[in-house]
């Protein structure tokens, strides 16, 4: 007996193709505008030198990048190295000897490193007569073993990945709040020393302790994985819409891990901070190149997202326990009235 086959309508095949076609330029949109648009804004810079020496060079960065650098002003070579060195600024201007020297980090980022650089060529070419070169010093260089910083850079959307991966795994496989949460931290945990061997052994990619890297990876991970159960708990399958949105659409493009947050346009660098991603890269350059230093703020986002996290599990599991209950209570409470005949 010959079966027929219902085809779909072709206004329906139509929205589909529109539905893509929306999609398509979102991620494009989300992915390629900061990178378009990224430029200098209030780089924060050091000086070392008098005064007036500083007030020239200052001057001389206003004309060349209006609004590109902001700069704090030290006596001395040790007291902008140390400014590197707690991340409070990305490099520094010396001027305290008869050599001018700019001093770079590109552990904390690349592309403001090449910068600098940059304003180092400028300022050999402004220097007249007899008047020594500016050269250029990275005092806190990337590993040689990758030397453009490509393999944090290229990590950063692993690390999304893996949360996002974890939460839908974790909720279609376990069933029960605590379960859930504490497959999360396991994963946390194995991930992360996972993820930090890759990049600091094989890769060459990390320095510093390869346990506090781990750690700073898993926290990463910890922190997006647990705020999508959260919202998958409270809110179904739209709840993973919501946090793959806030976390791969958002948060990963404005995590500044591949420039610096800095070089992003408008508010993107200062969002992207607030959101698991970006908190997670600043706070791996930190433990990897910088001793800690500058991770003060990258863990407080973490750890508070991570807290939201779970108390949204918890509450998503107490929501379901009383919708579970109340029917049950219902029945019994039926069971208990007398039948009149």
């Amino acid at each position: 007996m010959p079966t027929t086959t219902e085809h779909s309508p072709w206004p329906k095949v139509a929205g589909a193709v529109a539905l893509l076609t929306v999609i398509i330029s979102v991620l494009l949109t989300a992915f390629a505008w900061p990178a378009v648009h990224s430029s200098v804004h209030d780089v924060p810079i050091a000086v070392a030198g008098p005064a007036a020496a500083a007030q020239q060079i200052t001057a001389a960065l206003d004309q060349r990048q209006p609004d590109g650098f902001e700069i704090t002003r030290v006596d001395g070579t040790a007291a902008a190295e140390q400014l590197i060195r707690d991340r409070e600024v990305y490099g520094a201007i010396d001027l305290t000897s008869g050599k001018p020297q700019v001093i770079t980090a590109s552990a904390a980022s690349p592309t403001i490193a090449q910068t600098l650089q940059g304003i180092a060529a400028g300022l050999s070419q402004a220097q007249s007569g007899v008047a020594p070169a500016v050269t250029t010093r990275d005092l806190v260089p990337l590993p040689a073993d990758d030397p453009r910083g490509a393999g944090l850079s290229a990590g950063a959307l692993p690390l999304v990945m893996g949360g996002l991966l974890a939460a839908v795994l974790l909720t279609n496989l376990l069933r029960g709040a605590a379960r859930r949460i504490t497959g999360a931290f396991a994963f946390a945990v194995t991930g992360g020393l996972a993820m930090a061997a890759i990049l600091e052994f094989w890769f060459g990619s990390l320095d510093g302790s390869y346990l506090v890297n781990a750690g700073a990876i898993g926290l990463s991970v910890a922190a997006t994985s647990l705020t999508l159960l959260g919202l998958e708990s409270l809110l179904g399958y739209p709840g993973f819409g919501l946090g793959g949105v806030l976390m791969m659409l958002v948060g990963n493009p404005f995590s500044g891990t591949t420039s610096a947050p800095e070089m992003l346009p408008g508010w993107g660098g200062t969002l992207g901070q607030l959101l698991p991603p970006g908190a997670g890269g600043q706070l791996l350059r930190s433990t990897a190149f910088f001793d800690g230093g500058g991770a003060g703020h990258p863990i407080v986002v973490l750890v508070a997202w991570l807290v939201i996290g779970v108390l949204l599990c918890v509450a998503g599991a107490v929501r379901a326990r009383r919708r579970t209950a109340s029917p049950a209570a219902a029945v019994t409470a039926a069971d208990r009235e007398p039948v009149a005949v």
